[in-house]
């Protein structure tokens, strides 16, 4: 079998970009029957690092990157998804695998395919993700060219493929699912790398820390977090707990919130309590989450939740969202908030902030599903996915 894939997004930081390079490099390795052909911008060509004897890429040159054109503030020019099209005629591969409706473009007539959604979050909360008409009108285009052309659709949890059913109307027997995992580099770090890390972020020694990874966007509700933040650090004050915000402000494609953030730091007087620490590598923020009380993540709702699960591998509980796959995966790991109430949100905070029995049996509990998940099981379903579809 010959199976086209959008590497498009191979060099992303975001979620989607790590589901595209762990789910096909355990695709690539467990399936050396099938030739994989991949399809990259420059950016995902120099980063492209799978090799092997079923593996070839192919360069498409373009005016913008898909991922960076695909923004909530720009739009792709139908000049360079048409490149794409072309490239995926002349490969004509047995299956088209799309691993991120995100960088989508229209795939020749009668092309048999496999595309991934990994939430729906952008068509249920448009207001708060796409910031213009043109922007979700162009969104709900390649969403539904998508749903139309895909033999089947890939999603990353059992909760997304029900809010894809529900919401976009895609029968069931259409929907398939392969779940997410950490990466192998997220695993509990020894005392003394954590404390390295936390002095080489410019913590001071003895500190404590809530962290918060991922994007800075409305549905994502960091300012709720940062009032919950600010009502805890005022009731413990003596060595109350960081919050650090990890992520780059600059990267994100999406709605931002930044400033709205921002002034709410600045209104909260917490300035000395939360800081931006930018991009953080893996190798280093594994030293972060294993020293953390918790990572929070209080979204509006999440297909996944894969930085909960990065987290949580690295031994650290969780507060996050109701409407998520999270408080399935992580039973027993974490306290589950409802978007929108802060007061479980303060209270949640304020319990593992107190409470270090607790803390560390939920941070045990979380690492226990984090372990029992694997790339290698995902790969498998998207595997039997793509070959259903060739079929």
């Amino acid at each position: 079998m010959r199976v086209g894939v959008d590497a498009c997004c191979w060099a992303n930081g975001r979620g989607y970009g790590r589901f595209t390079r762990e789910l096909l490099r355990s695709m690539v390795d467990q399936a050396q029957d099938v030739e994989f052909l991949f399809l990259a911008d420059q950016a995902a060509y120099e980063s492209f690092d799978l090799d092997g004897p079923n593996v070839s890429i192919e360069k498409v040159s373009m005016s913008e990157s898909p991922v960076e054109a695909a923004s909530a503030t720009n739009s792709r020019r139908l000049w360079d998804m048409l490149k794409l099209t072309r490239a995926v005629k002349r490969q004509n591969p047995d299956v088209f695998f799309s691993p991120s409706v995100y960088s989508y473009f229209p795939l020749p007539m009668r092309q048999k395919a496999v595309v991934a959604i990994h939430d729906v979050i952008a068509d249920r909360y448009p207001h708060l993700t796409l910031p213009t008409t043109r922007s979700r009108l162009f969104w709900k285009m390649k969403v539904g060219l998508a749903l139309q052309q895909a033999k089947l659709i890939l999603t990353v949890s059992d909760y997304s493929a029900r809010a894809i059913h529900e919401f976009l109307g895609v029968p069931e027997t259409k929907i398939r699912v392969a779940g997410e995992a950490p990466a192998a580099v997220y695993q509990p770090s020894m005392n003394g790398d954590i404390h390295g890390a936390a002095g080489r972020l410019g913590l001071p020694g003895g500190a404590r820390w809530f962290v918060y990874v991922g994007g800075f966007n409305p549905h994502k509700r960091v300012t709720s977090l940062v009032w919950a933040h600010a009502r805890v650090v005022r009731e413990e004050r003596e060595n109350a707990p960081y919050l650090l915000l990890v992520g780059d402000p600059g990267s994100d494609s999406f709605l931002k919130n930044i400033q709205r953030i921002k002034d709410a730091i600045q209104e909260a007087g917490t300035e000395q309590k939360v800081m931006w620490t930018g991009f953080v590598p893996d190798d280093e923020l594994r030293h972060l989450h294993s020293g953390a009380l918790a990572l929070v993540l209080p979204s509006e709702a999440e297909g996944f939740g894969l930085p909960a699960v990065e987290a949580a591998a690295c031994g650290a509980p969780v507060i996050a969202t109701t409407q998520s796959p999270l408080p399935e995966l992580l039973a027993g790991g974490g306290i589950f908030v409802a978007p929108g109430d802060q007061d479980t949100l303060e209270g949640a905070l304020r319990l593992l902030s107190n409470d270090p029995v607790l803390q560390k049996k939920m941070g045990e509990r979380a690492l226990q599903g984090a372990r029992a998940l694997s790339w290698e099981t995902g790969a498998r379903a998207a595997l039997a996915a793509i070959r259903e579809a060739g079929a």
